[in-house]
């Protein structure tokens, strides 16, 4: 298969429409090709575009910071000569003077398929700007590795933020170029929007079920690196927003969750009597770690770790990270109904919980927090939002 970038470099018929234009690329470190020269550099040996710009998102063009909440600065390419403005540093939009310097953005970024990856607000932040200032936004296409399962709340009205572009559930199942068309649609935008699609994505084909298994997997940020991450993330994300590690400072980073003062065997107990279909799909092990930085540092945790390596502990069909690690919650409220769980501080910049900044709002705390509340009724809830994106990203699927 090919992804974007690919038919871009070796179609010139599709570059056709950029002759005379003033090219700037929004790209990260897994902005690469199939032999991982990075677009960047890839671009920029093509005769007939005229590369004026570069943009890195959040830990930047090339991946220089490790941690979230960690800027970073505009500087000078060293090789090309040419400015790399940060959309994670003193702005997270593009400035008129920055806008100044191109008319076509192209657009290379690998998302997680997760409402969460600041990637996606990235994306309608520069949709926005482009309209309001007459510049053109392609996208260069890629595969959302977790393919098109659709599950979590959907965000609700007024909790938008960096972490929460817009009316999404936590997994979309879209790729970053069809929410650059439901973005448009959504904001009633007036934009030159062009996708330079895939070729050959079967989301839905074992055994990577999105991610094509042929391709290497280059790290989109720093602590997402692997297929497996990629697969927990829309639940261990929400880590986050609590006391418990998210395994940040070890190798195997939100595949993990745990910390030194609770009881594994308890909490996995509970959390099968629970709703036991909630963590189908997977495999559970409970664990010790250690992190070397970040939350705990240098005490040993009890965890548990998602497996989703394999066929024989993986079905794609029925695995449901949002409602797992939401158990995992409500299970450890069973076991410690004063266990101070919620993180308070903040999060992205934002002065309201982190866990409801990164839900869309608080009907997870809530339903986690009240002790009388059944997965059946979170469930309801859950399914009804899940039914309606199902619906109302239909229009936007190009490889359907």
């Amino acid at each position: 298969m090919k992804f974007g970038l690919e038919r871009f470099l070796e179609e010139p018929l599709l570059r056709a429409p950029l002759a005379g234009r003033r090219v700037a690329l929004l790209a990260h470190p897994a902005s690469v090709t199939r032999n991982l020269t990075h677009a960047l550099d890839a671009l920029a040996a093509l005769p007939d575009v005229r590369l004026t710009a570069a943009f890195g998102p959040q830990h930047g063009l090339r991946g220089d910071k490790q941690d979230n909440m960690v800027e970073s600065s505009d500087y000078t390419d060293p090789r090309l000569g040419i400015p790399v403005f940060s959309l994670y540093g003193e702005v997270r939009r593009p400035t008129p003077a920055m806008l100044e310097t191109f008319d076509v953005l192209l657009v290379d970024l690998q998302d997680l398929g997760c409402r969460i990856y600041t990637f996606i607000t990235t994306l309608r932040y520069v949709l926005e700007a482009a309209a309001a200032h007459g510049k053109a936004v392609w996208v260069l296409d890629r595969p959302n590795p977790v393919g098109r399962p659709v599950e979590g709340l959907t965000l609700r009205a007024g909790w938008e933020s960096f972490v929460g572009a817009g009316p999404l559930p936590m997994r979309h199942g879209l790729t970053l170029g069809e929410l650059g068309h439901w973005f448009i649609a959504q904001l009633g935008l007036q934009v030159e929007y062009r996708v330079i699609a895939m070729e050959g994505w079967r989301p839905d084909a074992a055994p990577g079920h999105g991610w094509p298994l042929e391709r290497t997997w280059v790290n989109p940020s720093p602590n997402a690196p692997n297929l497996w991450m990629a697969r927990a993330y829309a639940g261990t994300v929400m880590l986050e927003g609590t006391t418990l590690s998210e395994g940040r400072g070890t190798t195997r980073p939100l595949e993990l969750f745990g910390a030194p003062d609770i009881d594994t065997a308890r909490l996995l107990a509970d959390m099968r009597a629970l709703a036991p279909d909630w963590l189908r799909g997977c495999r559970l092990r409970e664990c010790g770690f250690e992190t070397t930085f970040h939350k705990h540092a240098g005490q040993l945790c009890a965890g548990v770790q998602i497996h989703t390596e394999d066929a024989t502990h993986y079905d794609h069909t029925t695995f449901q990270p949002w409602r797992l690690q939401a158990l995992a919650f409500k299970a450890l409220r069973r076991q410690a109904p004063d266990y101070p769980l919620w993180r308070d501080f903040p999060y992205e910049y934002e002065t309201r919980l982190a866990i409801d900044v990164i839900n869309g709002g608080p009907l997870l705390r809530q339903w986690v927090d009240d002790a009388a509340a059944t997965p059946a009724e979170l469930d309801a809830l859950t399914r009804a939002d899940e039914q309606a994106w199902r619906a109302a990203r239909t229009p936007f699927m190009i490889y359907e």
